[in-house]
This record gives structure tokens, sequence and C-alpha cells, in this order.
């Protein structure tokens, strides 16, 4: 009886100590090109940078997802980087609607200190990192921020600063700095290594607005914007990668897939984007609700000096211009005039007891190039608790200058693959199953890999849980037979 104890009593110990263990990344040289004469005739060195050159080729990235886009859940998704060196991980929002990638820096005098979102918060200290560098006012990256000259630039040691105002009221400040950012480069079906790459991000000196108390925060924000500041356009100026991305969000189990690189399985139809635009902004053509095309005003969908839909996995809803607002809001509840609403945090709830659904209309949005992007009542009607609340919003309310706003937010890009290919000016997507795994093409061979879903801080850590749990079952095992 006593050796049976031992082991139940050294099995605990051993969970208790080795389950919270994290796995980190690693990082590869950087290669550079030979340029004199007497060097191209050394056949030796010609072999060497044929062989760096390759190792410079374009290639797919694999960035591990997590979160959930669901307004009941977290509201957003994050993905995990590594940043300096050595390399430490940091969590950041991933937004297509912004530029810039920033994290939370040592000198921060407002940055949230813990998460109620299961990951550990780490400050980014560009002293520590023995790759990191502050950037002068005075250097190319900086002046092209600004589109020209900096105001209050002196000399060359004045550091560039930052300040972005996001379109919930949050908002960000600090200094750019340039340092390693590790990220995982697919080599095989769902294998991956670590590569890295000379970034100039944002050091977070100030946050403000939810950026700074939320309890779901996370270590900054992760810009997959057109800009040639954004984390994508760095990657493609140093010849990592293309200008192709794709993410599919996964409200079921939550995290998903965030990929860079050309996808081919599955194959996807596509609308061009709107040619010189800030964000991700498409032509909409019109609105079905239930089967009923929407009798709305023809230039309706041309909001402003703003042209077209904007698509944006930064925002959890989507937000409509009033007249569309209305006229959906009155198909999709006209079979239900018996239905009482309440509020709930702004939103619009009621009770609701049967099968959404079967019991509401599927509303598409139809784009340029028969383009369709189906919402079904469980994507734009979201569980709290008991009640059902709808997840579409009048964008006129929300603007601050009174504009309305058309925006397709997470809550109608989720269980989608969505696929933005700047190379040649389209995005597009497909209903997939976002827990499963896409097919992407390395450009070094033409070699087709499987990229599957995660879950980091959940089913990422639960599967790391799992197998240190079969691992010191088996040596309880082995240890009770001796």
């Amino acid at each position: 009886m006593a050796l049976k104890l031992f082991p139940s009593l050294f099995l605990l110990f051993l969970l208790n100590f080795v389950v919270p263990c994290v796995l980190g990344f690693g990082v590869f040289e950087v290669k550079h090109k030979f340029l004199t004469h007497a060097q191209r005739r050394n056949i030796h060195l010609l072999r060497a940078h044929d062989a760096r050159r390759h190792d410079r080729m374009l290639s797919a990235v694999d960035l591990p997802l997590g979160g959930n886009g669901l307004p009941s859940e977290t509201g957003l998704y994050f993905a995990q980087i590594g940043i300096g060196t050595p390399s430490k991980d940091y969590y950041v929002q991933v937004d297509t609607g912004s530029d810039i990638l920033w994290v939370n820096c040592i000198s921060c005098s407002r940055c949230p200190k813990k998460s109620d979102l299961g990951i550990e918060l780490t400050l980014y200290d560009p002293k520590s990192s023995q790759s990191g560098t502050l950037v002068s006012c005075e250097e190319s990256f900086c002046l092209s921020a600004f589109g020209g000259d900096v105001p209050g630039c002196t000399s060359s040691n004045t550091p560039c600063q930052y300040s972005v105002l996001y379109g919930d009221g949050s908002s960000t400040m600090g200094y750019f700095v340039t340092d390693l950012v590790q990220y995982n480069q697919v080599t095989g079906n769902s294998a991956t290594r670590a590569a890295n790459a000379s970034i100039t991000f944002g050091c977070g000196a100030q946050q403000g607005g939810d950026l700074g108390s939320s309890s779901e925060a996370l270590d900054g924000i992760l810009g997959f914007g057109q800009s040639n500041t954004s984390f994508l356009s760095q990657l493609a100026s140093a010849g990592k990668v293309k200008k192709v991305f794709s993410h599919c969000l996964d409200t079921v189990t939550g995290g998903g897939i965030f990929a860079i690189g050309d996808v081919v399985q599955p194959k996807i139809k596509t609308t061009p984007l709107v040619p010189d635009q800030q964000h991700y902004n498409v032509n909409l053509k019109g609105i079905e609700v239930g089967g009923s095309l929407l009798q709305l005003p023809t230039d309706l969908f041309e909001t402003g000096d703003k042209k077209g839909t904007i698509v944006d996995s930064g925002t959890t809803l989507t937000y409509l211009p009033e007249a569309a607002y209305k006229a959906i809001w009155q198909k999709v509840f006209q079979n239900h005039p018996d239905i009482s609403f309440q509020t709930v945090q702004e939103f619009s709830c009621f009770e609701y007891t049967e099968n959404i659904d079967d019991g509401f209309p599927e509303v598409v949005f139809n784009f340029e190039n028969n383009l369709t992007l189906h919402v079904h009542p469980h994507d734009y009607l979201f569980q709290n608790e008991k009640d059902y609340c709808f997840g579409f919003q009048n964008g006129g309310l929300q603007s601050k200058d009174g504009k309305d706003i058309f925006l397709l937010g997470d809550l109608v890009l989720s269980s989608k693959l969505v696929v933005y290919d700047l190379e040649n000016q389209v995005i597009g997507w497909t209903d997939y199953n976002c827990s499963s795994s896409i097919k992407v093409q390395d450009d070094k061979t033409n070699a087709i890999y499987t990229v599957g879903a995660h879950n980091v801080g959940s089913a990422w850590r639960s599967e790391s849980q799992s197998s240190l749990l079969l691992l010191l079952l088996t040596i309880v095992l082995i240890y009770m037979f001796i």
C-alpha cells in the first residue's frame, strides 16, 4: 500500500512542477551578399553566396494564434512572436486595420501588469536586448512614417516618436526601436523552424483607453496594414516573404490559422481592393437578407472620402451605415414581433430558446466580381449567457465625426479563410473549418506544406499538458512495477 501511495504523491509533485513550463523559440543567422570583385573570383565564396541566397528566398510563415472573436469571450485574436536577443515571447493583437507593430516598453507609465487571457505579459527593454537599437528621427524609416520631415527633429540623437489613435478611442505613444523579431518559418507539413528579421517597431511608453487598463490586456498590437511601416511590408522588403497572408478565425474552439504565403488549398474567389486606400477596402454592391435584396441607395457603399467597405480583423463587430443597419434589423426581426429587447452593455439582446439558425435569416454581402460573404444567424447573433445579442452595429452612431462607417469585423469574418493578396491587390474568402489546416506553397522549392490551427494560451497549453501527463503516468507505472 505504501508503494502505491508514493507514486501518486510523486505524480502530483511532478504535475505541479512541470506542467506550467512554457517552451520558447530560437533564431538563425542572417546571411549577407558578397559584392567585391575579388570575392566573386573565389569559387568557394560563390558557392557560399549561393547557399546563403537560397536561405534568403521567399518562404511561408506560420504565426501561432490565440483568442476568440466573440464579444462574450475575449473579443480579439492575438499572435505569439519573439523579440530581442535573447528572445522573449510577446503576445500581440492581430490587426489588419493598423500599420505598425508595437509592444509595451519597460519605461511605460501606464501599461497593464497582468491579463486574464491566460498569458504572461512582458515589458520590452531595449537595453536588455543585444540586438536592439533606438531609431533616430533622421533615419529613413522615421521620414517614411511621417511622410516627410519630422516635427521637432533637431539632431541624430533625437528619437523617432510615434502616436497612434485607434477607432475605439484607445491610443498608444512611444518611440521606435529596431530589433530582431522571431517567427516560425514553414519547413514541412505542420513543421516549422525558428527564423528572424530585423524589424522596426514601437516601444510603447504610454497607453490610453482600454490598452492601458483592460483585463484582457496583451503586450501590444501587430499591425498587418498595407503601409511600408507594417510588419508584413518590412518582411517583404527584406526579401523574406511575399506580401500575401491569410487568417482563419475560430470562434468555436478559439485561435485559428494565421499564415504568410500563397494559399493553394482551399481555392478561393477574390475581389479587387480599392486602390489608394489606407485600409483593406472592397467594393460592396448589395446586401441580401433571407434571399431578398435590400433596396438601398446606390451611393450608400461609398462613405465619404473612405471609398468602399473596410475589412478589419482588429475590430470585433461589424459597423453598417445607418440606412443599411435599419434595413437589416427590420428584415432580421420581421417574423418575431413578440421579441422583447433589453440593453446589455450597449448591445440589443433578447431571450430565445430555439435554434437561431432555424429562426432567423442569413445575411449575404455581395461584392465586385461576384464574391459573396455569407453571414449566418449564429455569426451575427452572439450568445451572452441565456440571451442572444445583435452583432451588427449602427456605424453612424459609433463614428466620432458623424459619418457612416462600413466595416466588417471578426464576427462576420470568423469561420472563413480570408486571403489578402497584396501582390495582385485582391482579397478573398471562403467558408472554412478554422480548427483544421490549409495548404501553402513554399517559394524556395515550390513544395506545398500543411499549416494547421493553433490556440495559444488554451489548446496549445492543453496539448502540452496532455503530453506531459502521459509521460508522467508512464514514469509512475514503470516505477510501480520495478
